[in-house]
């Protein structure tokens, strides 16, 4: 008689601890873990060069200078994290023990969206610590700090970075290869940009469709948080192009390819 081994009762792998695996896998590596203290270096040089030349300038700044500048720089480097987080396994070809030991692949990839988010958050978070301490040091110099920075900011850079993280992620479930990703996110985020201005200024019909096809710039009503009906209608429409419709192409393929 054959021995069967039985495997219907064992229970499932909790979403909770796939979250914990990724997330330990995302700095458990040399490049996940030189990623994120370059992106925490990149991000205290560059307060520390704010803060000498303002100082050195005698030129005011408010704790939003600190933070907005910490935006900037982590707008480039987190969507690199989110392709990294989706495209490491399938480079290093370890996919096929993470979707045998866990064969329901649409919890996986929601684990590694989630530790992209998590991440996302841990970065605003330093940025926000290293913010602080460079508006202390300013005030301590200059004899005053100005703590200018509203909730309307603070989620306004909670939410672009995010986005930001989320379509590294997108482009990294469509392409499955870390460096074709990184690639086009960065024509998307420097050439594109500038191909639709060019567009709008020499002709005229595309000037008026513009903003609904240009995410990037589309993003800036988000920390404006008053804008029109119009705009954020913008926002979304560019988004679901830019955003959702990759990373819904990028999540289906991710179900359907081939583990090698």
């Amino acid at each position: 008689m054959t021995a069967v081994l039985d495997l219907s009762r064992t229970p499932r792998t909790p979403f909770h601890r796939l979250v914990l695996v990724e997330l330990r896998k995302s700095y458990d590596t040399r490049a996940g873990f030189w990623l994120l203290a370059v992106i925490g270096l990149l991000v205290l040089a560059a307060e520390v060069v704010v803060l000498a030349v303002v100082t050195t300038q005698d030129e005011s700044a408010s704790f939003g200078d600190f933070i907005n500048t910490a935006a900037l720089l982590t707008s480039f480097l987190l969507p690199v994290l989110g392709i990294m987080v989706l495209t490491a396994e399938w480079s290093q070809r370890t996919a096929m023990v993470t979707f045998a030991l866990e064969p329901r692949r649409p919890l996986v990839i929601a684990a590694k969206a989630l530790v992209g988010v998590v991440l996302t958050l841990l970065t605003v978070a330093v940025s926000i610590a290293i913010g602080l301490v460079c508006t202390l040091l300013y005030g301590l110099i200059e004899g005053h700090a100005d703590w200018t920075f509203g909730w309307s900011e603070f989620f306004a850079f909670l939410i672009t970075q995010n986005l930001a993280m989320l379509g590294g992620f997108a482009l990294a479930a469509l392409f499955l290869n870390t460096p074709a990703a990184i690639v086009v996110f960065f024509v998307y985020k420097w050439v594109l940009p500038g191909l639709f201005e060019i567009g709008a200024a020499l002709i005229g019909w595309f000037s008026d469709i513009r903003m609904w096809l240009d995410f990037q710039t589309a993003q800036t009503v988000i920390w404006d948080m008053s804008g029109s009906a119009e705009e954020w209608a913008q926002l979304v429409v560019s988004g679901l192009i830019w955003l959702g419709l990759p990373l819904a192409l990028g999540v289906a393929r991710v179900l359907r390819a081939e583990v090698k």
